[in-house]
């Protein structure tokens, strides 16, 4: 299937952002920042476009495009341990991006951003080796016996451990303040909806409360609207009685006059 024009400038964007980032950059160097963003929105375009390409190619897309975007939040930590550490965890392309690369520049990219790693942190830890030495002579009559490849291994090897040993010391740190937030909003959560539960359940039994009142006082009131409808029948009776025993004595005392 034919590329569209998008994939194809995607492509061409691809290949100058790797190329870009295979080269030393500055710390003001601002453009491949900047080309990263445009490659996110061709790539989300990409995706709802009606010819997107395959999914396997789009995966690949997708990888370099989070390995580009992962080589330049590496490149905003400050310590060279920091940056070789986040630099293990990049996967690059699988593919070629164009067709004459043998090797997918993503990988070279990789493999040399890994060697500067390795060397700045080397330098790092040279620079305190040798701060450590100069302040104790002792430490230099113990190894001046020593080959100088050695001495630096064993400085590099000790700075390495104790970075490591901080560096651990910190997650576990980290990791128990997080379980402590955790407990304690885990108890506040469950203190929360046992007073809701509480104020529910008094609800309920004051609802149950009201109904059974209501319920006793909808009986009394049909008792006594009853009552009065007897009272009423009864006087209309007598009322109604007493008119009839009026009349008929009325009759009785004036007879019809002739």
């Amino acid at each position: 299937m034919a590329s569209s024009r998008l994939e194809i400038n995607f492509i061409r964007l691809l290949s100058r952002c790797e190329s870009i980032a295979s080269e030393k950059r500055v710390e003001t160097e601002w453009r491949l920042d900047k080309y990263v963003g445009a490659l996110e929105e061709m790539l989300v375009a990409l995706r709802k476009s009606p010819s997107k390409p395959t999914q396997e190619v789009l995966t690949d897309y997708t990888r370099k495009v989070d390995f580009l975007k992962g080589l330049l939040e590496a490149e905003k930590l400050s310590s060279p341990t920091e940056k070789a550490l986040a630099n293990q965890f990049l996967a690059p392309g699988r593919t070629p991006t164009i067709a004459n690369e043998r090797i997918p520049a993503t990988k070279t990219v990789h493999m040399q951003t890994k060697a500067r790693c390795t060397g700045e942190m080397r330098d790092e830890l040279l620079g305190k080796g040798l701060v450590g030495k100069g302040n104790s002579e002792t430490d230099l009559r113990n190894r001046r016996g020593l080959p100088l490849d050695e001495r630096q291994s064993a400085a590099e090897l000790d700075a390495v451990l104790q970075h490591h040993h901080n560096l651990q010391e910190k997650l576990a740190e980290d990791m128990l303040n997080l379980a402590r937030n955790l407990k304690n909003n885990t108890m506040a959560a469950q203190n929360i909806i046992k007073q809701d539960n509480q104020t529910l359940s008094q609800s309920m039994r004051q609802a149950d409360l009201n109904f059974e009142k209501l319920k006793t006082e909808s009986e009394r009131l049909e008792q006594h609207t009853k009552k009065s409808v007897n009272w009423l029948l009864w006087l209309m009776l007598i009322l109604v009685s007493f008119t009839f025993i009026s009349m008929i004595l009325f009759i009785r005392i004036f007879p019809k006059l002739r």
